[in-house]
């Protein structure tokens, strides 16, 4: 199942929900005040990919003895 990330316009309130179909998000509803229009959001964890993130570039893998 997959997880959205939801941004309510009336209160704000930013949310997560599961959804099991494309038809199953028309049920989605703000937690905070019950408004059904809510609007999806881009997720921030699946913007990040590609690139190392370590910063002194070091690797996993084992290196030669000099």
């Amino acid at each position: 199942m997959p997880v959205y990330e939801y941004r309510c316009p009336k209160c704000g309130e930013r949310f997560e929900r599961f959804v099991r179909s494309i038809s199953a998000q028309a049920e989605v509803v703000c937690p905070r005040c019950g408004n059904t229009e809510v609007e999806k959001t881009v997720s921030l964890f699946a913007g990040l990919t590609g690139g190392s993130r370590t910063s002194s570039g070091a690797s996993c893998a084992p290196g030669r003895s000099l």
